[in-house]
């Protein structure tokens, strides 16, 4: 059985960070042991929230007490997302370090957040240099958006090309796989937006229908979707495709219901075999 660490916050209300990962991965066949940098009431686009912001030594002691039981070994990758401070960045190092002593064959998956389009940065000041120079470059795997794509590599993504070419200098950084998330460019037909996925032995756009308004945790669910498939299969084009699929059809259902928060429970369907099927294309 596949086994993920998955380093994130939480919230009682609504669905980010692990709250947005753990179910789905449950629901894809995954084992999940979530570790929680936060817990929130509810996420932080709200007006107001309550709830504790764990201490860095608190979350390494949880890290610490699983090492314990001996069963690191078999972990099969860490997930991580939204990282509050730097202390809590070096405690995801440790772990993945940890892990890796264990089984040398886990990866690291690292969704990068670091802001989006109209919000511009919203992560304290520093962190985008420590994703970039340190944490970037411990992951096998990435899942920026097209924002932290630009904003890790200095580099515009207008065009298609542009985005590839952003994606191979992300790839610089140490990376072997990136998936950039939220592609909009002026290649694209109109009402669409695109995934595209980059490694060593290719590129993949997968495009899908817009959807009329934003989601919040859409990309935890995006980046725990996409480890889990390539774990499973080793085939990026595939998990690009199947990722595409699934976040679809839970946004689909999401917009249908008229909700606010990502409706993972009345979508389970969706995340287990997903009702539509979408192409990866090489570019």
């Amino acid at each position: 059985m596949t086994t993920i660490l998955s380093i994130q916050s939480s919230v009682a209300y609504g669905h980010v960070g692990n709250s947005a990962a753990t179910f789905p991965l449950m629901r894809m066949g995954v084992e999940v042991w979530p570790v929680l940098t936060v817990h929130f009431s509810n996420h932080t686009g709200y007006p107001g929230w309550r709830g504790p912001l764990l201490r860095a030594e608190d979350v390494a002691d949880v890290i610490r007490g699983i090492d314990e039981r001996g069963v690191l070994d078999r972990c099969d990758a860490v997930l991580s997302g939204y990282q509050g401070g730097a202390d809590v960045g070096a405690v995801i190092l440790d772990a993945v370090a940890l892990v890796r002593s264990r089984n040398p064959s886990a990866l690291y998956c690292c969704d990068p957040v670091l802001g989006d389009v109209g919000r511009g940065v919203y992560v304290r000041p520093g962190i985008p240099e420590l994703m970039r120079d340190r944490v970037v470059p411990a992951a096998q795997v990435i899942t920026p958006n097209q924002f932290e794509l630009e904003l890790l590599t200095g580099l515009g993504t207008t065009t298609l090309p542009e985005v590839l070419a952003a994606a191979q200098a992300a790839r610089a950084l140490g990376p072997e796989i990136v998936l950039v998330t939220s592609v909009v460019h002026t290649d694209a037909e109109p009402g669409t937006i695109d995934m595209v996925a980059v490694s060593g032995e290719g590129a993949w756009r997968v495009t899908t229908p817009l959807l009329p308004r934003t989601f919040t945790g859409a990309g935890d669910l995006t980046a725990a979707t996409f480890l889990a498939t390539y774990l499973r299969t080793r085939d990026v084009a595939a998990s690009v495709a199947h990722t595409a699929a699934v976040v679809h059809g839970v946004l689909d259902v999401t917009v249908r219901s008229g909700q606010a928060e990502l409706q993972l429970v009345a979508a389970q369907d969706e995340i287990a075999a997903p009702t539509r099927t979408f192409q990866a294309v090489p570019v």
